[in-house]
């Protein structure tokens, strides 16, 4: 119960991959037999598997290692068996880069899943593409990573090997702002951020368009991510007259940060946005994160048939950890470059090629098939297609999905 709404989106977001894309790709397989002889090739997957968000990146992991072991057993790609390794990122950028050049350096690496926190990836995008070596994530929401710096006027995709398989902020920071102006009509916010990327550029895009949609900022303030005491900033959210708190970051300071604004004395919800959206935070929030809100890509578990199946073939492969929040973007991340090195397999007379990196780089681009998320495609820049993203609320102790839509820019 305790990991279940951590994993809403993911329990059956990660179910259909394996009926469906696994399904899909034995009609379309060979019959030959995977596992015995043939080529090991290896994806990589890059986390924090370790530290306060591990959690998400022990789901990512396993998630991404069931993806390999069902391509392994339904044969997907003849005469190629699919190993992974993961390697621990602490949801540090340095530590990202390393692994990244470690990952290039591995030569039966032929594509990367991950990492969870985009400014990870900011350090890992250029060490990829300069191997052609192809990164798929399955939680980065930045903009600037798939469209450019200067994203909001000009897009420019800067790296033609980064693809993701989870929407990004500049939707969903819109979205939860349409959410709190139309729908709970809260017309006064105030926003905090960690500073980080991830928390700073949905804090960013929810406050252009809370904006533009007539509210008001009463107030702003960015937080230390290390910190756990926030009751100078919860002061400052009382004496503002705010009906809303909108935070860009993650859980594991959410959850103190929510606690600690109603202890002041502002019975107000907090909002954030797929980073605050794990069962750890309403641990942390206590009893008074009632009515606390949070977006996350995707649809809710109850509105996808897969669920029961991917839940069963999960706790069947004996995970100790749960897949959490991302583990559906990471099976379809995982199950993208499967496809893509099936495309360049069966395009070489069934044998890798000499620059097969390249050109699994290219053939991810083109990939399309329907997976745990939906369906699953990317489009110039390298995004995904699939734009859904939920409402959850805290009710009763658990996240509850209020409504599922799209962002109408």
């Amino acid at each position: 119960m305790r990991q279940r709404s951590l994993i809403a989106i993911t329990a059956a977001l990660s179910a259909g991959a394996l009926t469906l894309t696994a399904c899909g790709s034995r009609d379309s397989g060979g019959d030959k037999g995977s596992d015995s002889g043939g080529t090991t090739v290896t994806i990589g997957v890059d986390a924090p598997l370790t530290g306060d968000l591990s959690a998400l990146g022990l789901g990512i992991k396993n998630s991404v290692d069931l993806a390999a072991k069902t391509a392994n057993k339904e044969k997907t790609v003849d005469g190629v068996t699919f190993k992974v390794v993961a390697k621990d990122d602490q949801a540090q950028p340095s530590a990202g880069q390393q692994n990244a050049t470690a990952l290039v350096a591995d030569k039966s690496v032929v594509g990367v899943v991950g990492p969870l926190n985009s400014s990870v990836a900011e350090s890992m995008q250029k060490v990829f593409d300069d191997a052609k070596l192809v990164e798929v994530s399955p939680a980065n929401t930045n903009p600037a990573l798939t469209q450019g710096t200067d994203w909001a006027k000009t897009k420019k995709r800067p790296y033609a090997s980064y693809f993701r398989t989870a929407t990004t902020d500049a939707i969903q920071g819109p979205f939860a702002a349409q959410y709190v102006f139309n729908d709970a009509k809260k017309k006064k916010v105030f926003v905090i951020d960690d500073k980080k990327t991830y928390g700073a550029g949905l804090a960013g895009t929810f406050t252009e368009e809370f904006k533009k949609l007539g509210g008001t900022v009463v107030g702003t303030e960015h937080i230390n991510p290390d910190s756990k005491d926030f009751s100078a900033v919860a002061t400052k959210v009382k004496n503002s007259g705010a009906e809303v708190v909108y935070y860009g970051g993650e859980y594991p300071q959410a959850g103190p940060l929510s606690k600690q604004i109603k202890a002041a004395g502002a019975k107000i919800p907090l909002v954030g946005g797929d980073g605050i959206y794990a069962d750890d935070f309403i641990k942390l929030a206590g009893a008074t994160a009632t009515g606390d809100l949070a977006t996350s890509v995707g649809a809710p578990v109850e509105q996808l048939d897969s669920a029961k199946e991917f839940v069963a073939n999960y706790k069947a492969g004996g995970y100790k950890e749960a897949y959490g929040a991302y583990g559906g973007y990471a099976y379809d991340s995982a199950w993208s470059i499967i496809e893509a090195v099936k495309k360049v397999v069966d395009d070489n007379n069934g044998k890798l090629p000499d620059d097969a990196r390249a050109k699994i780089t290219a053939a991810t681009q083109n990939v399309s098939f329907d997976g745990v998320t939906g369906k699953v495609s990317f489009d110039e820049f390298g995004d995904a297609t699939n734009k859904q993203l939920t409402v959850y609320a805290v009710e009763n102790g658990a996240w509850k999905a209020v409504k599922s839509g799209t962002y109408a820019g």
